[in-house]
């Protein structure tokens, strides 16, 4: 096992697809000689080349188009969007394009394309640039989404995006790029659709993502101090989601809480909620918790951001009250 940052998992995932495979090619706003806004793509135009690795002009929409093209031509476009926000410009190439082809077409076209991305908040950029979009792309058939919180996540699941032979929305967060931990130095690949337990424990199944999943760990062991046992479980995949894997942690402790950073109302804590609730009706203690941000946009102003955005010692205030501690 080696550590390394979060940014450096995802420049690991991209350089091994890109020696397995020529067909695999990058581009998007300064990925080239720049290596990209947070230092994801560093030293990769230089070992493959500028026809591998290209920079393009500042237009989300004309990246996702030739994302789209390049795909139905046979390669395996890996799309840098420099910000989540910025695809809703992208969101025709996408959601009409990308995410439909295979279906309208019975199969006969391929679209493996990656839509690389840094959402989320606390880096103090404000409304246009903090919003966590994942709830959009999960309510669109075709798309596959992936958000993952742990550099060895982000290495594994990036790889398996990357040969997946649909598109795939892969979420960062833009915080996180310097958050350090372990990945082994051997190759692995984690598949898509199938969740992982970070924490076991039995007094409660939190299901959280991205950076929150972070918070939720250190939240767990705030909370085994007064005694507060948490399993945290991660989808890793929020599309397709591994709501199995969520209804037997669930099934063992009965009580679910779902944290995330985009707001509550209309998130994926809802989906997760409604189903675990339809299934296991009369196992649960009580109803679902969800923890998540306000209905407001992410405000500029740091103390205001942080009271928006779910830090730890929320996420353990409101753990507590849920589990009556």
């Amino acid at each position: 096992m080696r550590s390394v940052t979060y940014a450096q998992a995802i420049r690991t995932a991209l350089r091994e697809e890109m020696k397995a495979d020529e067909k695999v090619i990058l581009f998007g706003e300064d990925v080239g000689q720049y290596g990209g806004v947070y230092g994801a793509t560093t030293g990769l135009q230089r070992e493959f080349g500028e026809d591998r690795v290209r920079d393009t002009p500042i237009s989300e929409m004309a990246i996702a188009g030739m994302a789209v093209g390049a795909a139905l031509a046979g390669f395996r476009p890996v799309a840098e969007i420099m910000y989540c926000d910025f695809l809703t410009h992208a969101s025709d190439a996408v959601v009409n394009n990308a995410a439909k082809w295979r279906y309208m077409s019975g199969g006969q076209f391929r679209l493996p394309i990656v839509f690389r991305s840094p959402a989320g908040g606390g880096a103090g950029y404000a409304a246009q640039h903090s919003q966590n979009l994942e709830a959009w792309f999960t309510h669109i058939p075709g798309l596959k989404v992936v958000m993952p919180g742990l550099p060895r996540d982000a290495r594994g699941l990036l790889r398996a995006a990357i040969r997946d032979d649909n598109p795939v929305v892969f979420l960062e967060h833009k915080a996180h790029y310097t958050f350090k931990g372990e990945i082994p130095a051997e190759s692995e690949v984690i598949p898509l659709g199938v969740a992982k337990i970070q924490r076991p424990g039995k007094d409660a199944t939190l299901v959280s993502w991205s950076r929150t999943l972070t918070y939720c760990l250190d939240a767990a062991e705030k909370l085994s101090e007064d005694g507060i046992d948490v399993e945290v479980l991660d989808p890793l995949t929020l599309q397709p989601l591994d709501i199995d894997a969520i209804c037997e942690s669930v099934a063992r402790t009965g009580n679910l809480i779902i944290a995330h950073e985009a707001v509550v109302f209309g998130g994926l804590g809802a989906e997760i909620a409604t189903q675990v609730t339809g299934r296991l009706w009369g196992s649960l203690k009580k109803p679902p918790l969800r923890i998540g941000a306000p209905f407001v946009p992410v405000p500029y102003s740091e103390p205001m951001e942080l009271f928006v955005v779910p830090q730890v010692d929320r996420i353990v205030t409101e753990v507590k009250q849920y589990l009556g501690g």
